[in-house]
């Protein structure tokens, strides 16, 4: 093999994909059944704008940090196809929206929230 091809023709692994148990958030009812859950068990909703470059960088940067183990219910909001659930969403959990945003639900009520970079810099294990 010539040193051009060698050097040009590498094969590599492909990069295995975190995939997170994420539950999609796609009707304002479930906001109930979060409520109600919330009461046993830490919910995170993850608010995520699909047009966004900077949303898809932070969840990207989220999902790649996040453990899997964590004892968490994981909710994913296409926000752009779901506009009416984003909003119940803050009207419920008294938030005012931003994209991207994460939410940590607690016995009813947001106990943390963050929007953008600091969504990363959240420490979850404090409301697990």
């Amino acid at each position: 093999m010539s040193f051009f091809k060698k050097l040009f023709n590498t094969v590599s692994e492909p990069k295995e994909e975190k995939v997170l148990p994420w539950q999609a958030l796609t009707d304002v009812n479930q906001l109930n059944e979060i409520e109600k859950r919330s009461e046993s068990k830490t919910q995170l909703v993850f608010k995520h704008s699909t047009r966004c470059g900077i949303s898809r960088m932070v969840m990207n940067q989220f999902v790649s940090m996040y453990d899997a183990d964590s004892n968490a219910d994981l909710y994913y909001l296409d926000l752009l196809n779901f506009r009416d659930v984003s909003n119940e969403v803050g009207y419920k959990f008294q938030v005012m929206h931003q994209s991207p945003q994460l939410l940590v639900i607690r016995n009813g009520a947001t106990v943390a929230h963050a929007s953008h970079g600091a969504i990363n810099e959240l420490d979850l294990n404090r409301f697990l």
